[in-house]
């Protein structure tokens, strides 16, 4: 398989959530763009699945959403135990899989006008000698473009050659159930998270119509403790010997606070950036909205004739990120901090405390973020008394 036109004004690496929202805001804008995706379209991709507020606010204007489930009821419990729920009144999560909404977000950028390429792995990057343009080394050959997006995850070459760095790395590990027996409990329309054995650990439980995803995340480095507390928390569920669907692994990564985005004429999204909330891990909505970001930047990058003009355009792209990003970023951390110290504390709060819920709620439906809330003086008391 070869690569047929060879020179576009942007290639984007990756068709996730940041990557074909990146590759549909250059086609608006009338960029020729090809969308490079290593694997073909829908592939599975390890995620809890859930859109927050802020992820269903980002999402294209009239996009059919494959919900598999919405969710206006919360069950708590820490470690198993002190079980609470609460209702909502109405639907404030929509439950996904990955592989169908990443494969709607791509049908809109090449409704847009971008070339999606599949099964091509991107193996280097170098800018060109006269600066102008980005070469792209691939499977399916060289590829040149006036602007790059690297949306093609945590571990892609579009990081490395970025040089993003990062300050949390955290593992999650993740079955999918097919959906049990109602003995098992009344899973439709309801949620579990329990909060974790291990420093700033939890698990979930998300229904997805016909399966259950069950996982838990926790900091890398404790793969085995990690490990059993899925089983245990399995167990507890009533779940076990439940037929499986699938199993799978992923690590999620939060960049370093002065992490780069950009080096030369590319640009990072998404998980490629290191862009997730630290304290839940939520990163579809960073993606969705680091997508938008870095699709606008990567045209003016396009069209960046000179060393100024391009710089100009990739320290605008920086200064977005950081307006979007720093403060939700910086907040996530310190109640990830909070939270990996005093489980219980928050278990008690959020669990017992009705003030407390409708925070979380309003945090959840988009109402308010942890920026916000820990710019309040009496959040950011606690949350220091916590930690």
């Amino acid at each position: 398989m070869t690569i047929g036109a060879s020179d576009y004004d942007v290639a984007v690496i990756g068709a996730g959530p940041a990557g074909a929202t990146a590759a549909r805001v250059a086609a608006d804008a009338g960029c020729r763009v090809l969308l490079l995706e290593r694997a073909v379209l829908p592939r599975y991709k390890t995620c809890g699945g859930g859109l927050i507020g802020l992820s269903r606010a980002a999402l294209p204007v009239g996009f059919d959403v494959p919900v598999r489930d919405s969710i206006d009821r919360f069950t708590f419990t820490l470690g198993g135990r002190l079980s609470r729920t609460w209702q909502t009144g109405s639907p404030v999560i929509d439950l996904v899989y990955r592989d169908e909404l990443d494969a709607g977000l791509t049908a809109l950028a090449v409704d847009a006008g971008a070339k999606l390429e599949e099964g091509v792995t991107v193996n280097g990057l170098e800018r060109a000698p006269d600066g102008a343009t980005m070469r792209l080394r691939t499977s399916a050959g060289e590829v040149s473009a006036r602007a790059v997006v690297g949306a093609d995850g945590t571990s892609g070459r579009s990081g490395t050659y970025v040089g993003v760095t990062l300050d949390q790395i955290d593992l999650g590990l993740e079955t999918e159930f097919a959906r049990p027996d109602p003995a098992a409990g009344d899973w439709a329309g309801r949620i579990l998270i329990d909060w974790g054995p291990l420093p700033g650990s939890y698990g979930w439980v998300f229904p997805k119509g016909d399966a259950l995803t069950v996982g838990v995340i926790a900091a890398r480095g404790n793969g085995a403790a990690t490990r059993e507390y899925l089983a245990a928390f399995v167990d507890r569920l009533g779940l076990t010997g439940t037929p499986e669907l699938r199993s799978s692994g992923h690590l999620t990564r939060c960049r370093a606070e002065d992490s780069p985005v950009f080096r030369d004429r590319v640009l990072v999204a998404g998980d490629a950036a290191g862009l997730l909330e630290p304290w839940t891990r939520e990163g579809i909505s960073f993606a969705l909205r680091s997508g938008k970001l870095a699709g606008s930047a990567a045209v003016r990058v396009a069209a960046a004739t000179g060393e100024n003009a391009l710089g100009f355009a990739t320290a605008g792209y920086r200064a977005g990120v950081e307006s979007v990003f720093g403060a939700e970023m910086r907040a996530g951390r310190a109640f990830h901090t909070a939270f990996s110290r005093r489980p219980a504390w928050f278990h008690a709060a959020i669990a017992t405390a009705p003030p407390a819920w409708n925070v979380f709620r309003r945090f959840v439906t988009g109402e308010t973020t942890l920026s916000r809330l820990a710019s309040h003086r009496a959040v950011d008391l606690t949350l220091r008394a916590l930690s």
